[in-house]
């Protein structure tokens, strides 16, 4: 879930910020080092992300191209080295099976934004004082959303996603380098939350303390997944780690998935963290920002929307163990989110960016709000999950 609320550390990078006041030297140059088709027209900022700094490259043709260009935040990871295998490694797998008609949703444009490498060396970054750098390609024609507006809309991030999964299913996850171990391990989240509770204190207000009382009344849940995982009933996949709805790229007129975006933290793990993020993303008409948090609702329909799209490409690969713990994803992942919110707030907001004092402990009650909404609405989505599970998209 790193971007618009990382969590990964999202505070100051450690790197003095570029500014285009700097393009025509500095951010030119770091550009040109790559194997551009042409000459640089211009360098705009893409944007606000809190993780890395982006630009957009526009570069002489024929035809026009455009480029992003990516400084690495190296606090948030350790190694950027293996970040860009991992993402060579799947865009690699994801070409040859496009290429081998891979897709299970017929003719469809799908694309993986690929690294371009370095003029002189072929290496595919550039490390220059201030940072370590990358330039990918842009995915031409195609916007992303912040909230799901429609049920097509929400159905076509989840055939995204399904398709993602489906195109790397076969890509063994001994060739990624897990390059952020814990993330997505809720047990460990539950640790870090004891550790930093017992130094905060009597931290007051019945608002902490309704938070807290929610967390106890989960703590046992909370390895739900990786207790099926050390048991064998789930196995580790290439996943994307981050597939929330604004990392779905969506086509421009036809509003059709065409990408996923943000790739760096691609890994290891369990599918059911991906699927459990993207429904927590879209599920929630009224955002992660919002200040109503009593009337924040997981929706059911669209919930309905999201999971079918996902398994119109993704059924192919699922086993029945999949199956059966679709919905302590659904469950799990934003209770995971609200817990690395409260624990963040009880430490001071150290780890994720934020505008006021309160600003964490607000977006750990929408979380958790949201995880009672979808706890309250049980019978219905495992009605979902069943009715399409039965529609043909069992395990082969």
């Amino acid at each position: 879930m790193p971007g618009r609320h990382a969590i990964i550390r999202t505070c100051a990078t450690g790197e003095r910020p570029m500014t285009l006041g700097e393009s025509d030297g500095a951010l030119v140059s770091i550009a040109e080092a790559f194997d551009l088709p042409g000459r640089v027209r211009s360098l705009e900022p893409l944007g606000s992300g809190n993780v890395n700094e982006s630009f957009v490259v526009v570069c002489d043709g024929p035809p026009v191209q455009r480029f992003v260009l990516q400084r690495l935040n190296r606090r948030v990871f350790a190694r950027p080295d293996l970040v860009m295998a991992n993402i060579l490694a799947l865009g690699d797998h994801v070409e040859r099976r496009l290429a081998q008609g891979g897709s299970p949703l017929g003719e469809r444009r799908w694309e993986v934004p690929r690294v371009v490498r370095c003029r002189a060396d072929q290496r595919p970054w550039v490390e220059r004082e201030d940072g370590f750098w990358r330039l990918i390609t842009f995915v031409e024609s195609s916007r992303s959303f912040d909230l799901v507006t429609s049920a097509e809309q929400a159905r076509e991030v989840g055939a995204g996603l399904g398709l993602f999964h489906h195109l790397i299913s076969d890509l063994s996850p001994e060739r990624l380098a897990d390059t952020l171990e814990g993330f997505h391990i809720t047990p460990r989240y539950l640790e870090q939350y004891d550790t930093v509770l017992a130094d905060a204190g009597a931290a007051a207000g019945s608002d902490v303390s309704h938070c807290r009382a929610f967390v106890e009344e989960r703590r046992g849940f909370a390895s739900v997944l990786e207790v099926a995982r050390a048991s064998g009933r789930l196995r580790l996949r290439p996943i994307h780690g981050d597939p929330k709805v604004s990392n779905v790229m969506l086509e421009t007129g036809s509003g059709r998935a065409v990408a996923l975006v943000d790739l760096d933290t691609v890994k290891p793990g369990l599918i059911h963290y991906d699927i459990g993020d993207c429904l927590r993303s879209c599920c929630n008409p009224l955002g992660e920002e919002t200040a109503d948090f009593e009337a924040v609702r997981f929706d059911v329909d669209l919930c309905r929307a999201v999971l079918g799209g996902y398994l119109s490409a993704a059924s192919g690969f699922l086993t029945e163990a999949d199956y059966d713990h679709l919905y302590a994803a659904i469950r799990l992942i934003s209770f995971e989110l609200g817990l690395r919110f409260f624990t963040d707030h009880l430490a001071g907001n150290v780890y994720f960016r934020t505008e006021r004092p309160d600003h964490n402990l607000q977006r750990a009650l929408v979380q958790f709000r949201l995880t009672a909404s979808i706890e309250a609405q049980e019978r219905s989505i495992l009605a979902v999950i069943d009715e399409l599970r039965a529609g043909g998209a069992g395990a082969p």
